[in-house]
């Protein structure tokens, strides 16, 4: 091996170990430097103005594994920390709100004092990574639910979001997803029967406006939302269909809409996070049915 080579061998080797966390004292990667290596490797400019930002705990704190969930409900942190994972990379909010401050709660509140307690008690850190992955192309959370559904043959070439099934009904739409993403308080408004194609799905909580254009659309009959207000598009698609128009609305819950999508991410991170253990930590469904057996 010529002097060149080598020197390219060593230069391959420290980016490799600054990535994987172990620089050549074995010092660990720390969530600051994960999050950095992040932002070089999802492939869309880092907004200035965003959600993905860092909500409890230390950016410094050396990382002894990463879990990746949909939301860092007090259950996922149980979890995590009990394997060891103190970074924690959320989809979701951890406290309550958008920008995670709640609204009108005081930081007394007993839930909300007991949820921070316990994080900074196991020297965790959470991350929120929300606006980067749905940036992608594809969007990273419609990409993992799209492989967990099996639709990839379905899928727009030119619309992530629009699908065109074999025939099928409503009713058997519905039960396909709620079986497929374990969803068990799947709602649908509209007539089981009506047979559908035409399928949009948008995950999550894309609101009013996104959620009512593409109901407009003549290419879906049926939209796939995670949650959305009763009093908005649940109100709309029930009008359309007391209308007599050929349209439908499932509601599949925010989690399970969405859950697989961060399955996805952790799957990514594995790729250039070598040196700690990546691990997806799903969120529980937090509800629950009156004919569900418990």
């Amino acid at each position: 091996m010529n002097l060149k080579a080598v020197r390219s061998w060593i230069l391959v080797a420290i980016a490799l170990g600054t990535v994987a966390g172990c620089g050549a004292q074995g010092r660990r990667i720390t969530a600051r430097e994960v999050v950095a290596e992040i932002q070089k490797q999802v492939g869309v400019e880092w907004k200035k103005e965003t959600v993905d930002t860092f909500k409890a705990g230390s950016p410094d704190t050396p990382v002894t594994g990463i879990a990746v969930t949909m939301m860092a409900t007090m259950d996922v942190l149980q979890r995590a920390s009990a394997k060891g994972l103190n970074f924690v990379i959320t989809h979701e909010p951890t406290f309550y709100a958008h920008l995670d401050t709640p609204e009108g709660m005081p930081e007394s509140d007993p839930v909300w004092a007991e949820k921070r307690a316990f994080i900074e008690k196991h020297g965790m850190v959470v991350w929120r990574f929300h606006d980067h992955w749905h940036m992608r192309e594809p969007d990273g959370i419609e990409a993992g639910m799209v492989r967990s559904l099996g639709w990839e043959k379905f899928q727009n070439p030119e619309n992530q979001y629009l699908f065109v099934m074999p025939e099928t009904t409503v009713k058997k739409l519905a039960e396909e997803v709620a079986h497929k993403l374990d969803s068990p308080v799947v709602r649908v408004v509209g007539d089981p029967e009506l047979k559908i194609t035409k399928v949009g799905f948008s995950p999550g909580a894309a609101g009013f406006e996104r959620e009512t254009h593409a109901l407009e659309r003549n290419d879906v009959q049926v939209l796939l939302v995670g949650e959305t207000r009763e009093w908005e598009t649940v109100e709309y698609a029930a009008d359309a269909v007391s209308q007599g128009r050929n349209k439908a609305l499932i509601v599949i819950g925010h989690i399970p809409s969405e859950q697989a999508g961060m399955e996805e991410c952790s799957r990514w991170l594995k790729g250039f996070v070598k040196t700690v253990p990546v691990e997806f930590v799903a969120a529980k469904q937090p509800f629950w049915t009156v004919n569900e057996k418990r």
